[in-house]
C-alpha cells in the first residue's frame, strides 16, 4: 500500500473523507512501549459518519486493525498490513452527561477524563477508570478492571460499526463480556457507549480516586514505556506472584524487562525491540510454567509481521 494509494484512496471511490491518512504510519509514536514496525496506511476519522464511509469502500481483502492509544499493545518489528484505524478524540472524545446517573462516552475518550466528568457530575461507580492507562474503546473491548471494578458493571449499551459500515447498537449479552475480554470481531469498532453510576458526594469520589492514584504510583512502574499489566490473572492466584516466583522479577533480554517494581510489567527500558518484548513475555511464560504448571495467558495484544529470521514462537504445552 503505497503513498499514492493512500492519496487517491477517496477520490477513486467517489467518497469526500474528512479524516487523516497516513501511509507508512509510525507506530513507535502510538505505542507505549515507543517501538515497533510501521503500519501500510492508518485513518483517523472524522467522526462515525466519516468512518462508515471509509469502511464501506474499502475493500474485503485488505486486512482492518483497530488500536486505540496505545496503552496495552505491542507492534512487532515488520509492521502491520493493511490499513490500521485510530479514532482521534476531537470526534470520538466526548463525555456528556446522559440522565438518569449514565454518561454517554465516544470510544476515544481517555478513562482518566471519564472518571473526572463522573467526579464533576457527582456519579460514583467509575473511580476505577481513573488508575487505568487507556481509552474507554480499550476498556470495552477487553472488559478492563482494577480496584475490583469491571467495565461490565458500569455498561448499558455500545454502539460499533462491522467491517461493513454497517450500525450496530450492542447490549451486554452482545458484547459477550468475560474476564479481560469480550466476543466482538476483532474488526469491529466501537465508537461510542453508556456507562451507568450512581449519584454520590463529590469528597467521597475524590477519595476514592486519590486512592487509586497512590496505589497505581507506589506499585506501578508508571514513569517507564511499559504496556501495563503484561499477563491475565490465572485462576485463584495473581500473574505477578506466579512470575515472581519462577525467579522472573527484573528478569532481562536486551532491553526488555519484567519491571523490579511490578514483575507482571514489562518495560522498554531503553531502545527493545518488539522482538525482544514478546520473547521476554514467551521465556517468562515458559519459565512460570516450568516452575507452578500454570499457563499464563497474554493481557497485552502483539500484532502486525515479524520481521523475517526474527519470528517469536509461542510457548505452548
Amino acid at each position: 500500500m503505497d503513498k499514492r494509494f493512500a492519496q487517491d484512496f477517496a477520490g477513486e471511490h467517489g467518497v469526500a473523507l474528512r479524516g487523516k491518512l497516513t501511509p507508512n504510519a509510525d507506530m513507535a509514536k502510538v505505542t507505549w512501549f515507543r517501538t515497533g514496525g510501521p503500519a501500510d496506511l492508518m485513518f483517523q476519522p472524522a467522526d462515525e459518519d466519516d468512518l462508515a464511509a471509509f469502511l464501506r469502500i474499502l475493500p474485503a481483502e485488505i486486512p482492518l486493525t483497530v488500536v486505540g492509544i496505545g496503552s496495552n499493545l505491542l507492534v512487532r518489528d515488520g509492521g502491520i498490513e493493511g490499513v490500521v484505524v485510530r479514532l482521534p478524540p476531537k470526534g470520538f472524545g466526548r463525555v456528556e452527561p446522559d440522565g438518569e446517573g449514565r454518561l454517554r462516552i465516544g470510544a476515544a475518550a481517555s478513562d482518566k477524563r471519564v472518571a473526572a466528568v463522573a467526579l464533576e457530575e457527582g456519579l460514583g461507580g467509575f473511580h476505577f477508570l481513573h488508575g487505568i492507562p487507556g481509552s474507554i474503546g480499550g476498556a470495552l473491548r477487553m472488559n478492563a478492571g482494577a480496584n475490583g471494578v469491571e467495565t461490565v458493571e458500569r455498561f448499558v449499551e455500545a454502539v460499533g460499526l462491522d467491517r461493513a459500515g454497517n450500525r450496530h447498537v450492542l447490549s451486554s449479552g452482545d458484547m459477550g463480556f468475560s474476564y479481560r475480554h469480550t466476543a466482538l470481531p476483532d474488526d469491529f469498532i466501537l465508537v461510542s457507549c453508556v456507562l451507568q453510576g450512581s449519584p454520590a458526594e463529590q469528597a467521597a469520589i475524590r477519595t476514592a480516586m486519590d486512592d487509586v492514584q497512590h496505589h497505581r504510583e507506589t506499585a506501578q512502574p508508571v514513569r517507564e514505556k511499559t504496556g501495563g499489566s503484561t499477563f491475565r490473572n490465572p485462576p485463584g492466584t495473581s500473574a505477578w506472584k506466579e512470575v515472581d516466583r519462577a525467579g522472573c522479577r527484573g528478569f532481562r533480554i536486551g532491553d526488555a524487562q519484567m519491571s523490579e517494581m511490578h514483575c507482571n510489567f514489562m518495560i522498554n527500558a531503553g531502545a527493545a525491540s518488539g522482538h525482544d518484548l514478546e520473547l521476554l513475555g514467551e521465556t517468562v511464560r515458559e519459565r512460570v510454567y516450568a516452575a507452578s504448571g500454570i499457563l499464563l495467558e497474554w493481557e497485552i495484544a502483539r500484532i502486525g509481521r515479524f520481521e523475517a529470521g526474527r519470528e517469536v514462537v509461542p510457548f505452548k504445552l
